[in-house]
């Protein structure tokens, strides 16, 4: 369900085989191996803090017969230095903010902004609400208030629309709480416009603070 979830809503939301996609937090390609195939030859670029599931993402891309889409994979340490060398059309950081404390969520946004399109967008999903941080597998698990989302885009010079929960948006996995994240648009400021939510109606923009 999330794998398909993935590639469905950035089709909905107007990718093309022909955008340069980021894939930020792209762990063993879960989410991955159905953008690569449906993307152009060299378009899709991946990447984790994890070596061991870059590596495993590599395997997975063999398994999958997909070496002649060029995907890149890569293994990085973080991301203030990071420059890839492009300029993407969408970023798709999905069950990744959720996993980054306050210095790594502006670090992130910030790596984003530099390597977005002037017309492009990064989508990520993000727990809103107050409450302590958990854990999992060695990250935090963070919840934030929607306008704690819109300052730290303000920082990284991007405007953030609210899209709504997964839950309608497709994302139906009968986990209460990770149907009620909700999925968030950065573009650089400016940018951000109205857009059309799952039943049709125009979802607001950018001002979530």
């Amino acid at each position: 369900m999330k794998r398909r979830f993935q590639i469905e809503f950035l089709r909905a939301r107007g990718l093309q085989p022909s955008h340069r996609l980021l894939d930020l937090g792209c762990g063993t390609l879960r989410g991955g191996i159905p953008l690569i195939g449906y993307l152009d030859a060299g378009r899709y670029v991946g990447i984790d803090v994890r070596a061991e599931a870059i590596a495993e993402a590599r395997a997975e891309l063999a398994q999958h017969g997909l070496a002649g889409k060029e995907a890149t994979l890569l293994a990085v340490d973080g991301l203030a230095g990071l420059a890839l060398g492009h300029a993407f059309d969408v970023a798709w950081a999905f069950s990744v903010l959720i996993h980054m404390d306050d210095a790594r969520l502006d670090e992130a946004l910030a790596f984003t902004a530099r390597h977005l399109a002037p017309d492009g967008v990064l989508y990520a999903n993000v727990n809103v609400g107050e409450r302590a941080p958990g854990g999992w597998q060695g990250f935090p698990v963070m919840w934030r208030p929607l306008p704690a989302y819109a300052e730290a885009a303000r920082r990284a010079g991007l405007e953030v629309d609210d899209l709504g929960p997964l839950g309608a948006l497709g994302h139906v996995s009968g986990v209460a709480a990770q149907d009620a994240q909700r999925m968030l648009a950065f573009r650089h400021a400016g940018r951000a416009s109205a857009r059309v939510g799952p039943a049709g109606a125009p979802v607001s923009a950018g001002r979530t603070a």
